[in-house]
């Protein structure tokens, strides 16, 4: 059952697919119906973040490219020249309903950074105090690899935890999640509720992305897990019927619901998953992934393998010996003192590094199982 009486927050995300014309001009038509929808969630005392991409398909249109940039100098420039239109013509019909708009370019570092992360949402707060919609997009005029989050789909289901969003909604070019391709199969059926996103969800996920955006069904699926498990219900709806945000607003049917986790997970477990970029791997026995499923730190004793090279205080993959992922962590040491403790009790770090740090290479409070998934559904 759909669950809409508490929704209070609403985040709304719209991919370039469905703003950009087929000659990459902006559909302002479709920015104005959005706004209009916009408005009418306001009547209701609910507040709205909306997350849009386009920046970079408009500054292809105003640069005169035919394909999207394969270099990042280009894709920076198109972004920066793009940005500017496509946030005047949302002003544009927002000054429509006497309603006032704010840009937020982000990256990911704004996600990783606590400190940032607090100051971002500080900004959220005020501007929703004063009644203003925030205009959030990736800031891809700075973007890099390291950097980037890499699709609003992710980037909006990011921002739920940090503004207590109740509802994220994602746009897109079809009605929902199918059971299979709808645009393969005549058969296909739309889901309506999803209750548990398991991996029967995943198999179900096989829409091609779009040449113009960088989303495609699966990253909404990774939205979904993102959102739901920050204790937000997710909708994913068509963007030639706009009025069903409006309508699941009143428990009506429409696109496909994803319901939220009943219990949502600690703010520093998601932030260790969600928001960190790992930046090294650590191998461990069986032994040792075993005491980590109940619970309990990584000693030293039970490491095998360091690969990569990375700090204390870095997020690491935890993998037992045959490359499963087995969970995600902050370490207490560096890849080059793991390296020399590996295998060792820990009465012996001192000896081997002449300091001690912890007796734990990872504390079980700094530890999030996650076993079952893969790397690329996480980070």
């Amino acid at each position: 059952m759909r669950d809409y009486r508490h929704i209070k927050r609403i985040i709304i995300k719209i991919g370039s697919s469905s703003l950009v014309n087929s000659d990459k001009s902006l559909n302002e038509n479709k920015i104005a119906e959005l706004m209009e929808i916009v408005h009418a969630i306001k009547q209701q005392q609910k507040e709205v973040v909306l997350v849009t991409s386009g920046a970079i398909a408009v500054g292809m249109n105003k640069l005169g490219l035919k394909s999207r940039p394969k270099t990042i100098p280009l894709k920076q420039a198109c972004a920066a020249l793009g940005q500017v239109s496509l946030i005047e013509t949302y002003e544009k019909y927002a000054q429509t309903y006497q309603m006032l708009c704010a840009q937020i370019l982000v990256n990911h570092d704004d996600f990783e950074n606590r400190h940032r992360m607090l100051n971002l949402s500080n900004t959220f707060e005020m501007l929703f105090a004063n009644g203003v919609i925030p205009i959030v997009n990736e800031n891809d005029a700075l973007a890099t690899e390291e950097i980037k989050v890499g699709d609003n789909d992710t980037l909006s289901a990011l921002l739920v935890p940090m503004i207590n969003a109740d509802l994220l909604v994602l746009i897109s070019d079809i009605d929902g999640l199918y059971n299979k391709n709808p645009r393969e199969f005549t058969d296909a059926i739309l889901i309506d509720y999803i209750a548990n996103i398991d991996h029967s969800v995943d198999d179900m996920v096989g829409v091609k992305k779009s040449d113009l955006g960088t989303g495609g069904m699966a990253t909404k699926i990774k939205a979904a897990r993102i959102a739901t498990n920050s204790g937000c219900n997710m909708l994913i709806i068509n963007a030639n019927k706009l009025h069903q945000i409006l309508d699941c607003l009143e428990g009506k049917a429409g696109g496909t619901w994803f319901a939220s986790r009943k219990e949502k997970m600690k703010s520093r477990e998601h932030w260790i998953i969600y928001n960190t970029y790992a930046k090294g791997i650590i191998v461990v026995d069986q032994g040792a992934a075993e005491a980590i499923f109940k619970r309990k730190s990584l000693l030293p004793k039970g490491i095998s393998e360091v690969k990569g090279r990375f700090l204390s205080d870095s997020v690491v993959f935890i993998e037992d010996e045959e490359g499963k992922l087995l969970a995600k962590g902050i370490v207490n040491y560096s890849s080059e003192e793991i390296n020399h403790i590996k295998g060792k009790p820990s009465s012996e770090i001192l000896s081997l590094l002449g300091h001690k740090n912890k007796d734990e290479v990872i504390h079980a409070n700094d530890l999030v199982i996650i076993k079952g998934e893969d790397h690329g559904k996480i980070k």
